[in-house]
């Protein structure tokens, strides 16, 4: 597709797309759909009306049956709004946007991703990006190395430039990256045990908006795809646990999914502690004092807490501290010390990623 640039701000995304051969003649609303998936005809004629689209260099008012032709560069201004906005109990959030840099050398930035931040722009989702955030602070690309779900904080890895990037992408492609997740969840009748393993095959049956819920299969079964996740047990009791799970794959919603199957459906999780139903009521913000009593917190409670990776030819280990929101509830609601319990995660931590080495 004919990208010729993209220009990111706090309020404004700009892009220039330009026509190719096979779009010629193209109606101007169609050639945009073919770049704003997430976005409905009726989203991009009214964009098209307001001027937030035009065809450079052309004059006069441009209309969604404008015809584009062949080598025509097209504008178009996205704006901030609503969408990245979060709600909870009708009031909006107030999200942290400045990410903490865990470390940064030449080639690499490790951050403790904030709730909500996405990896890189996407759908809706253009500016509260850790991709973006660092592009205005170096001026330049900066490549998204891997992902977490927007609701899930932590260890996010980002490449100051493609060399760094494709290396450290490559690791993950192999599986040479340890990962380690902190969770807190609702105690469903968790049979008490300090480490099992979860392999139950991960994989949507819906299409549509449902396609976001994934369904477990039996490990024998031929639907779905193979996964796989040890957990490690750290505190429970008859309400609450808290562990720490190691994802030796990499599928959508591995470790809730997984969590959920052996009864601990993670704090705050809309679709495997509720339902796809409550998940759209909280989408819509139109979600009942019932769903909130239910999640407690805005968001599900699980968190990139450590990695580890062959970093210039050397076994690093990154780490993050537990979130702010996480550590509010877990001093209201547990009788914890939350120092004791950093340094009982640490052990198990490094516990795990050194029998990993071996």
């Amino acid at each position: 597709m004919g990208i010729v640039r993209k220009k990111f701000g706090n309020q404004e995304f700009e892009a220039v797309y330009k026509v190719e051969e096979a779009e010629h003649d193209m109606r101007l609303d169609q050639f945009l759909q073919i770049y704003l998936k997430s976005f409905s005809r009726e989203s991009v004629k009214e964009k098209i009306k307001q001027g937030d689209i035009e065809i450079i260099g052309r004059p006069g008012k441009h209309r969604p049956n404008s015809k584009v032709h062949y080598g025509d560069q097209v504008l178009m201004k996205i704006k901030r709004t609503v969408h990245e906005d979060e709600y909870w109990r009708g009031k909006k959030l107030d999200l942290i946007e400045t990410p903490e840099i865990v470390f940064e050398d030449d080639d690499l930035i490790v951050i403790s991703k904030p709730p909500y931040m996405a990896a890189h722009p996407t759908g809706k989702h253009l500016f509260n990006c850790a991709t973006v955030f660092f592009e205005k602070v170096h001026n330049k690309t900066i490549h998204s190395i891997h992902r977490l779900d927007r609701e899930t904080s932590g260890i996010m890895l980002l490449g100051k430039n493609p060399k760094a990037s494709n290396k450290i992408t490559e690791l993950f492609e192999k599986n040479q990256v340890r990962k380690c997740y902190f969770f807190i969840a609702i105690n469903k009748g968790f049979k008490n045990k300090d480490h099992f393993e979860a392999n139950e095959r991960l994989g949507a049956l819906e299409q549509g908006l449902k396609r976001v819920y994934i369904n477990n299969f039996p490990e024998s079964s031929n639907l779905g795809k193979s996964a796989k996740t040890n957990f490690s047990i750290v505190h429970q009791n008859k309400d609450y646990v808290l562990g720490l799970a190691f994802p030796k794959t990499g599928r959508q919603h591995q470790i809730r999914v997984h969590a959920m199957i052996n009864n601990l459906p993670l704090l705050g999780d809309k679709l495997y502690l509720g339902s796809f139903e409550m998940f759209q009521r909280f989408k819509d913000n139109i979600a009942l004092e019932d769903d909130h009593e239910l999640m407690q917190i805005p968001r599900h409670a699980l968190h990139a807490i450590a990695i580890n990776l062959d970093y210039k030819d050397k076994k690093t280990t990154f780490k993050a501290g537990i979130p702010d929101d996480l550590q509010n509830w877990l001093r209201t609601n547990l009788n914890i010390n939350l120092d004791q319990l950093r340094q009982e995660l640490d052990t198990e931590i490094d516990s795990y990623f050194k029998a990993s080495l071996r």
